[in-house]
C-alpha cells in the first residue's frame, strides 16, 4: 500500500523587518537596538549586522537628516541564504555616501564609518528613489562568524 499524502507543508516564519525613526542621533541608537532584539528573535547573530546598522542610521540621522523627516529601518533575512540585507532609506537622495580620502587620518571627523561597514559587509551600495530619497543597502554574511 502506498501512501498518496503529500508532505505536510510548514510555512516558516517570515524574516523581514521595517521600522520609521526619527532622524536624529536617539533614533540612530534606537535603530541599533531594535535590529539586535529582531537578529536575536530570529536567531541570527547580532554581530556584526548591529555595527553595520549603527553606522548606516547614524548617517541617515546625521548626513541623510530633513527636518521632519524620519528614515526607515529594513532588515531583510528572507532572500538570499545565509544573507542579511539592511537598508536605510533617508530623505537626502542628493547627499550620497562616499568613503573620504582621509578617512583613516588622525584629523578626519568623518568617514570612517563607511570603511566599517566596507569591512563587516560582503558589499554595500546605493539606490536612488523614490524623490527625495535614497536608500543605502548592506549584506552581511551570517555564514562568517
Amino acid at each position: 500500500m502506498t501512501n498518496d499524502t503529500p508532505p505536510e507543508e510548514v510555512d516558516a516564519p517570515a524574516r523581514r523587518f521595517s521600522v520609521q525613526l526619527p532622524s536624529t542621533r536617539r533614533g540612530a541608537h534606537r535603530a541599533r537596538l531594535l535590529a539586535t532584539a529582531k537578529l536575536d528573535r530570529w536567531g541570527l547573530p547580532p554581530d556584526p549586522a548591529a555595527h553595520v546598522v549603527a553606522e548606516l542610521a547614524a548617517n541617515a540621522a546625521v548626513h541623510g537628516r530633513v527636518p521632519g523627516r524620519d528614515f526607515r529601518l529594513t532588515l531583510d533575512a528572507d532572500g538570499s541564504p545565509g544573507t542579511l540585507r539592511i537598508e536605510v532609506t533617508d530623505a537626502r537622495a542628493e547627499r550620497l555616501p562616499a568613503i573620504a580620502r582621509d578617512a583613516g587620518g588622525a584629523e578626519s571627523e568623518s568617514g570612517r564609518g563607511l570603511l566599517l561597514v566596507t569591512v563587516l559587509a560582503a558589499r554595500w551600495g546605493v539606490t536612488s528613489g523614490p524623490f527625495p530619497t535614497k536608500t543605502v543597502w548592506a549584506e552581511v554574511d551570517l555564514d562568517k562568524g
